[in-house]
């Protein structure tokens, strides 16, 4: 299996998905990154922090730039491969959530802490900006 072309793909398809106007986008793009993850964390051989990941996920971000877009760049596909990791165990995607929403609640190790977050963010329709302020605020801890 090639996971590198796999990865290709599914960004390619992403890409040209992106341009379709509908509420599905979203969904499609956070499918997308989690697949991105999961097939991240397979070419290492399935393990969580493989040795050699590093380096595989840095070639993979130098030709994703040069073949799909300058946005695909090592620090992104770290994102999606944790992306995928801290939300393997979730039943669904908050699929109301955007990805920059999900990148904010990938700095918490604590599911509680991010279950409450992502029930914030659809229960009041949170923005980005507005998330981040009730993070750094540390709401959940009182």
């Amino acid at each position: 299996m090639n996971y590198y072309n796999e990865i290709k793909n599914e960004l390619i398809n992403n890409e040209v998905y992106k341009r379709v106007k509908d509420y599905s986008k979203n969904r499609n793009e956070l499918s997308t990154y989690y697949n991105v993850g999961k097939l991240l964390i397979e070419a290492q051989g399935g393990e969580d922090r493989a040795r050699y990941g590093e380096s595989l996920i840095k070639e993979y971000s130098n030709k994703l730039i040069t073949e799909v877009g300058k946005k695909y760049n090592y620090k992104t596909l770290l994102k999606m491969r944790k992306f995928y990791l801290v939300f393997k165990n979730f039943s669904t995607l908050s699929r109301h959530l955007t990805w920059s929403h999900h990148c904010e609640l990938l700095t918490f190790d604590n599911v509680d802490e991010i279950n409450y977050y992502i029930k914030q963010t659809g229960d009041y329709n949170l923005s980005v900006r507005k998330l981040r302020e009730k993070i750094k605020s540390k709401e959940f801890q009182r």
